[in-house]
């Protein structure tokens, strides 16, 4: 396991400590906005926003259209979705980026209760909706065109994530399973049991290096917090990898699909490499409390996370190194097999 990695805390605006032993964490408009703020993307953490702390605090989800438009909240109260745009100024020294409410006009997610899930696929051209009462909605981006409405797909919806081509949803429910489904033909084409009594928390697809797709599980399970894998292609489970002794609470994949990063209700923030699915790092009490969300910088070299202390900290995923302790070892056994060998000659004359 390799040492704790330096942490930069990124701050709204300098404040005085109350405590001074108190480690420096973060302390960014509501916790809710804070998860969201960071699921959609850490570098959101990087930006000042014109939103007020009253409105922050009405955010219940949040997703960021990948096309930079601008992103859409889904608000506790009055429990509809809104559109907010990037407002720009670019004439000062400094380049400031901020947020507006947009005069667009979701219709289609206004009086549909308490959405609970938003993504937007990667072109951001389609938009994934889960609400309180189990309805999941797929809509055409910026039309609003319905592609797909299930009343019932869950008792209640939690987490939704679309495959990298756009073309499969997973959508995941309280308690499970976890169902995927085929975007244009609005089909189900798997139902993902949860086996030995598993409480699923975050579904995740992602490619591995000779980029074949598969969807990652997060899960609690009689261990502790583990990973499973299914093949997409036969919708088999591949894999189960017991992680930690605590639950997941957070869970995200880097875009390049080398890297999981799992978070814990006790603040510790675990980095796991796809690979070996062994723990690459791991950040005890990287925050105070919960870890309610985790993304990954787009060249997957930071993982941002954020907590319910109202704070965002983003660590740098150092590249292990090799040391030479296997290249002795390799040369020591080499050596001795050649003195076994001359020695074998010289019994043998």
């Amino acid at each position: 396991m390799s040492p704790r990695t330096p942490i930069t805390a990124l701050r709204r605006r300098p404040r005085r400590r109350r405590n001074p032993r108190r480690s420096p964490v973060t302390t960014c408009c509501s916790p809710a906005a804070a998860e969201q703020a960071t699921a959609v993307s850490p570098m959101l953490w990087l930006l000042r926003t014109s939103m007020s702390r009253r409105i922050l605090s009405l955010i219940n989800r949040m997703a960021l259209n990948s096309n930079g438009d601008g992103l859409i909240c889904a608000m506790e109260t009055p429990m509809v979705c809104r559109w907010f745009d990037w407002d720009q100024n670019k004439s000062s020294e400094i380049h400031k980026l901020s947020l507006k409410l947009s005069e667009k006009v979701l219709s289609q997610l206004e009086d549909v209760g308490q959405q609970l899930a938003l993504a937007f696929n990667n072109d951001g051209t389609a938009l994934a909706a889960g609400g309180e009462d189990g309805n999941l909605r797929v809509f055409k981006w910026p039309s609003m065109e319905i592609i797909l409405n299930e009343t019932n797909a869950h008792s209640s919806l939690k987490d939704l994530h679309f495959s990298s081509d756009g073309k499969l949803l997973a959508s995941l429910g309280s308690g499970g399973p976890c169902k995927v489904w085929d975007v244009s033909s609005s089909m189900v084409l798997s139902s993902l049991s949860n086996e030995n009594r598993e409480t699923f928390s975050s579904c995740r697809f992602s490619q591995t290096n000779d980029e074949t797709l598969i969807l990652y599980i997060a899960a609690m399970t009689d261990k502790g917090g583990s990973i499973l894998t299914w093949n997409t292609q036969t919708w088999e489970r591949m894999a189960s990898k017991h992680i930690i002794r605590d639950p997941i609470s957070a869970f995200n994949v880097s875009a390049d699909g080398k890297f999981l990063a799992c978070g814990t209700p006790s603040g510790d923030i675990v980095v796991v490499n796809s690979t070996n699915m062994q723990i690459h790092t791991m950040i005890k009490k990287a925050h105070l409390g919960i870890v309610t969300a985790l993304a990954f910088s787009p060249d997957s070299r930071a993982v941002a996370s954020v907590s319910m202390d109202s704070s965002a900290r983003v660590t740098i995923i150092e590249e292990k190194k090799t040391n030479g302790l296997s290249l002795w070892i390799a040369l020591f056994i080499i050596l001795l097999a050649v003195a076994a060998y001359f020695l074998r000659q010289e019994i043998e004359k």
